[in-house]
This record gives C-alpha cells, sequence and structure tokens, in this order.
C-alpha cells in the first residue's frame, strides 16, 4: 500500500470539507476531519466498486450511518470517480444540491442510503448484509459466484446509543451475518460534551455478546486497518465492529472537543486547519493533484472488476436459463413464478378477516414472484403472514429461506427489510400489529424519503382487537400514517378487496405500501359495481347504491364498509349509497368529476374506527363523522364497540335515520 497516496486523498477530502461546510455556513466538520484516512483507504484500496457505474450489483456497499458527517462521503466520492463535481461540493446543503445536507439515495450517485437518522443505517446495512447472503444462496453456482460482495458501516457513538443499533446488530449476530463489517469512529464526544456523560458501557463486550468479531485500532494507522479489514475477512460466520480511536475535528484548533462536532470552524479556525495539515490558507476547495491522479490511474482496474463479472455473468446466464430469468424479473419487478395462479375466491357472504385473506395472498404471491420475503415479529401465526413457499425459514443454516424470523424488534425489522430493498433484487414485506408501526415509524418514513416499495402487513387494525385493550387498539395510526407523503396506505374491507389489494402494492416500484388488516373475520359483501377490481385502482368504489345520486353517501374503510352496510339496511325512505374506500390519498388526487361519481352530490357521512383527522372535509357538518376520538376499551371486540357506541345501529340511528 503506498500510504503517501492515502495521506494526499485524506487532505483533500479535509480540505473539501471544511471549505463545503464554511461556504454553506452549516454542516458538521468534526467527522470529516477526524475519519478522512478511512475514507480514503475505503474508496482506494478496499471497496470493490466501479464509479462509473454506482449500480453494478456486485459492489460493496458503503453504508455512513453516522450521516451528519456527509462531507466525508461526497469527498470520497469526488475524488474516487463519481457523478460528483466540484460545483457540487461548492453547493453543499444548498437547494438542488447533489451534496443535501445528510445523504440522499437516489439524489447522490454512489450514496446507497438515506441517513441522518442515528442507528438507522447500521439497521439498513444489515438488511443489505442479508441481501447478499439470500442472492447468493439462490444465484450462484459450484461454476459461477456471480453474487459475492460486503457491506461496510461508518458509526459513530450517536448510532450505537440508538435502540435500533441494538435491535439490528442483535440480529446479524444471530444470523451470523459475516460479511457484515462496520467501522466505530470511537471519538468518545458528542454534541452536549464527552460521551461518559451519558455513555459508559464496554462497547467491545456488548457486541462480543451480539456474536459479533470484535477488532480494535487506530483510526490513523492506515496499514494496520487494511490488516484488520483482512483480518474480519478471514472470520467467515461472525458480523464484524472494529473500534477505532479517533479524535474528532483533527488538525482544527479546537479537535478533540465538541465545539468541532456540529458547525463550521469559522474563517480563522479553517485557516488555521489548513496550516496544521501543510496547505495554503489563501486556497479553497483544494485537491491535490497526487490525490486526482491515483483515481485516475484506478480507473481502469474499478472497470476490469465490473468487466470481469459480467463475464462471469454471461457464462452462467447461458448455463442456468431459469435462474437468469428469475434474475432480470427480481430487477423488473416482474412476475416469475405462475403468472397464472388462480387469486383465491372468496364467495359473498363468507365471513374471513382480512389478515387471513392476506395471508392467503402472501403465499400465492410468494408463487408468483420468488424474489418476495417477509417475515413477522414474532407474530406470524397471529397475522398469518408465515410464506410456506419453497425454501423454508431463512437461518444461517439455510440462506435460501423466504421466510424470517425478526423476534420481537419492530424498529429493526422495518429497517432491515428497508435495507434489503435498497440492496436490490428482493422484495420485502414485514408484518406485525398496526398499533406497533408507532416503533416501526422512523423506518417507515425513511422508506418512503428513499421510494423504497416495502410492503407493510400490519394487521389488528382497530378496537375490534378486544380483550387485549387500548394498548393494542389502534385509534390514532391510520390518520398518522395517512399523513406520511409518499406512503400508500391500503384499508380493504373484506377478502376480495385484500387480494386487489395485495396486487397493487406488489405494483409498486417507487413507493412503500402498508396494508390496514382485521383481526376480526368480516363478510364477504356484494358489490354493485361489477368492475370494481379496475375501479378500485383509483382509491375508491361503490359498493351499494349506485343507480342513483344518493340522498346520503356512507364513506367507510376496512371492517367498517360492513358496518356501513349493516346501517344502510336499518335505514327507510332515503336512498342510502355506501362507498369503500381503499387508499384515502389515491382518492383525493383523482379528478373532482369522478370522486362527485362516487360520492355523489349531497349529504357524505364517514365511517372509520378511527380519530376523525383527515376526514373532515368530506363532511358539511362534524356530526357526520362516525369516528372513534377516544383510547378503547379491554374486553371482546363487539362489547367494545358497543361501549363506545360504534354499531350499526348507532350509525343508522344518530346519523342517518
Amino acid at each position: 500500500m503506498d500510504t503517501k497516496n492515502v495521506a494526499a486523498i485524506a487532505r483533500s477530502i479535509r480540505s473539501l470539507s471544511i471549505d463545503a461546510i464554511q461556504k454553506a455556513n452549516s454542516g458538521h466538520p468534526g467527522l470529516p476531519l477526524g475519519c478522512a484516512e478511512l475514507a480514503a483507504l475505503l474508496y482506494g484500496e478496499i471497496l470493490k466498486h466501479n464509479p462509473a457505474n454506482s449500480r453494478w450489483i456486485d459492489r460493496d456497499r458503503f453504508v455512513l450511518s453516522a450521516g451528519h458527517g456527509s462531507m466525508l462521503l461526497y469527498s470520497a466520492l469526488h475524488l474516487s470517480g463519481y457523478k460528483i463535481t466540484l460545483d457540487d461540493i461548492k453547493s453543499f446543503r444548498q437547494i438542488g444540491s447533489r451534496c443535501p445536507g445528510h445523504p440522499e439515495f437516489g439524489q447522490t450517485d454512489g450514496v446507497e442510503n438515506t441517513s441522518g437518522p442515528l442507528g438507522q443505517g447500521i439497521a439498513i446495512a444489515v438488511g443489505m448484509a442479508l441481501a447478499e447472503t439470500m442472492l447468493a444462496a439462490k444465484y450462484n453456482t459450484a461454476a459461477h459466484k456471480i453474487i459475492d460482495h460486503y457491506t461496510y458501516v461508518l458509526t459513530g457513538e450517536g448510532c450505537l446509543e440508538e435502540g435500533v443499533s441494538s435491535e439490528a446488530s442483535s440480529f446479524a449476530g444471530h444470523n451470523k451475518l459475516g460479511k457484515l463489517i462496520v467501522f466505530y469512529d470511537q471519538n468518545k464526544i458528542s454534541i452536549d460534551g464527552s460521551t461518559d456523560i451519558t455513555f459508559t458501557e464496554d462497547i467491545g463486550k456488548r457486541y462480543e455478546a451480539y456474536g459479533w468479531q470484535v477488532l480494535k485500532g487506530d483510526m490513523y494507522d492506515v496499514e494496520n486497518i487494511a490488516k484488520l479489514v483482512e483480518a474480519a475477512k478471514a472470520e467467515k460466520e461472525k458480523p464484524k465492529l472494529i473500534m477505532l480511536k479517533s479524535t474528532i475535528g483533527k488538525f482544527a484548533p479546537k479537535q478533540g472537543t465538541s465545539a468541532v462536532h456540529g458547525e463550521p470552524l469559522g474563517d480563522a479556525d479553517v485557516a488555521e486547519t489548513k496550516k496544521n495539515l501543510g496547505l495554503n490558507p489563501a486556497e479553497f476547495f483544494h485537491v491535490e493533484k497526487t490525490a486526482y491522479d491515483y483515481f485516475a490511474e484506478k480507473k481502469t482496474s474499478f472497470m476490469q472488476k465490473e468487466a470481469d463479472w459480467k463475464a462471469t455473468f454471461s457464462a452462467w446466464a447461458k448455463e442456468n436459463p431459469k435462474l437468469a430469468d428469475q434474475w432480470n424479473a427480481s430487477f423488473l419487478g416482474a412476475a416469475d413464478g405462475d403468472s397464472h395462479a388462480n387469486d383465491p375466491q372468496y364467495e359473498v357472504g363468507k365471513s374471513v378477516a382480512t389478515r387471513t385473506a392476506s395471508g392467503d395472498m402472501i403465499n400465492i404471491m410468494g408463487e408468483r414472484y420468488s424474489y418476495l420475503v417477509g417475515g413477522s415479529a414474532d407474530l406470524k401465526g397471529s397475522n398469518k403472514s408465515g410464506m410456506k413457499c419453497d425454501g423454508g425459514t431463512y437461518t444461517s443454516e439455510n440462506r435460501a429461506g423466504r421466510s424470517i424470523e425478526y423476534g420481537i424488534r419492530e424498529f429493526a425489522m422495518a429497517s432491515i427489510a428497508l435495507g434489503m430493498s435498497a440492496h436490490g433484487g428482493i422484495r420485502p414485506f414485514v408484518a406485525t400489529y398496526l398499533v406497533f408501526s408507532d416503533y416501526m415509524r422512523p423506518s417507515i418514513r425513511l422508506a418512503a424519503i428513499m421510494k423504497q416499495p416495502v410492503i407493510y402487513d400490519l394487521t389488528h387494525d382497530s378496537i375490534f382487537v378486544g380483550e387485549d385493550g387500548p394498548t393494542h387498539q389502534p385509534i390514532e395510526q391510520l390518520a398518522s400514517l395517512r399523513a406520511l407523503p409518499g406512503l400508500q396506505v391500503l384499508r380493504p374491507g373484506d377478502a376480495q378487496e385484500t387480494t386487489a389489494a395485495w396486487h397493487m402494492a406488489m405494483q409498486s416500484k417507487d413507493h412503500p405500501v402498508l396494508l390496514s388488516l382485521t383481526r376480526q373475520n368480516v363478510p364477504v359483501y356484494e358489490k354493485e359495481d361489477k368492475n370494481w377490481k379496475e375501479t378500485i385502482k383509483r382509491g375508491a368504489y361503490i359498493v351499494s347504491g349506485m343507480d342513483k345520486n344518493p340522498d346520503v353517501t356512507i364513506v367507510a374503510t376496512g371492517s367498517e364498509v360492513s358496518l356501513a352496510l349493516d346501517a344502510k339496511s336499518r335505514v327507510a325512505g332515503k336512498n342510502v349509497r355506501v362507498v369503500s374506500i381503499l387508499d384515502k390519498n389515491l382518492f383525493e388526487s383523482q379528478s373532482d368529476d369522478f370522486q362527485k361519481s362516487i360520492l355523489g352530490t349531497n349529504r357524505v357521512i364517514v365511517a372509520e374506527a378511527g380519530v376523525r383527522n383527515g376526514w373532515e372535509f368530506y363532511v358539511s357538518n362534524k356530526k357526520d363523522l362516525f369516528t372513534i376520538d377516544r383510547f378503547g376499551e379491554s374486553g371482546p371486540g363487539k362489547k367494545v364497540a358497543e361501549a363506545l357506541g360504534f354499531t350499526a345501529e348507532k350509525l343508522a340511528a344518530l346519523k342517518i335515520g
């Protein structure tokens, strides 16, 4: 290894970072100054990557979990040849910049994940490492290995304090994700001062207890770091934590203190830092010619790695046409199984919980899409999410398994699924109770920002959960989730609609989808709109009363559609229409004419077993909101509904009659 080249790259990273942050008058110089050697070593010597093609599937992944240190990443990407120009770096943290304040997937070439919310980067990386093992088991053959790469992470104390990193690290150790390598920037500084004020446990012992290999070194001994990485790769089963003692804000006048963590150094300290680096204080955005030359020379070898892989892939595809078809389908999002497999059929009048119908569809979709994988937070028996497709349960001994046991780790489960989706080649779903979406919400939000089509199969979606009481009865969750931009929330009213909802979910390519499903059985109802399977793709359709403009329209979702139909049957002398809204946001995006054709032009009543928030604009009188704006009770589901006055009789008598 030529340590002089690494040093030149590191100085250039520091120079670019402090100048970009100072120009923006905003940012975090501490991490880029403290970890520049590691970034130089990774992008120059360690990573298997090709900057000319940031989407090469068999590249190593680098996840910056400590996303506030984004200028470290942007500088390394620029120097190594990704599509980030010096002008992009000069526009750091400005509107429309390829270098936003925190890394954003899809906005910046070479960025593998959106990061910033601490801890999630590690969990996303666990998902990427998990995806690598699944794809390797599925596609590699004795003659050709087409999936064989590592996932690297840079994290700090903040990430390791967040609970999601503990959940995900425990999962990774249990599943022996040996190709996951995490570098721990051990600078012992946080925003409010020394980490000793809050964070004093033995991290090494903690990770050893998780089942990880723990290695220790110095952030500035690059030759030893390279040896540590080789030692990490030699251990095939355990994930790795490489603890590197470092100095936050290294070379800055206030290095080693919280003053350099999260704000520009200031003109005087920038100049002094440059002097300490041996650079000209009057020169801005300096890049050493040696750094550019080094990566220019590396360009051929970077490209050759991918070229060699393509040759291997071509030979593999020729010898394994069925696997190649599955590969192509997985990256296009197309069906590759029996595309003519029949959907489950549910007769009108039959009573089926939508969680049960969803379970049926999971296995139908599993046959059609061999890259669909999923699991539950220790609830698959309850939420009916178990996959019965070929492969069985994923374990460290069975990497081909498609059913994942996440344990009681909802937050990590969601973030791991996000990492699998961002990795590519896999379509993940996760399952738990709707009320526990509160644990998952930060990851669901990140999936929406990253435009990743993760599917959330969430059951037990109302007060009809019953005896478990208010802690398990969702009230505000639906409104809260619908408020997330980019998240599609589907709440089917019966088993037939659940089938349609799963088709819609699998068609998503650029956004996450959440299915809200019942614990209790609900009747399959007659649908007057004989073209409802097409109409529902616009968010809503008329279930009953479509022959004339109604006096009253009851808008309902989920289990409340059958409640509304029951209420309608109790009302005489009025023309009542019942509308099922599967996707509230999608329906509201339709034309005014379409909305009027569904809602009619007279009185509208809304029936949903949750808070009224978001439904106010459907009604002209708040008394027409038949909702639940309080927490529930413990008791049998029907008794809870009676206690809260949420019955068909009440809807008919108080709202329509």
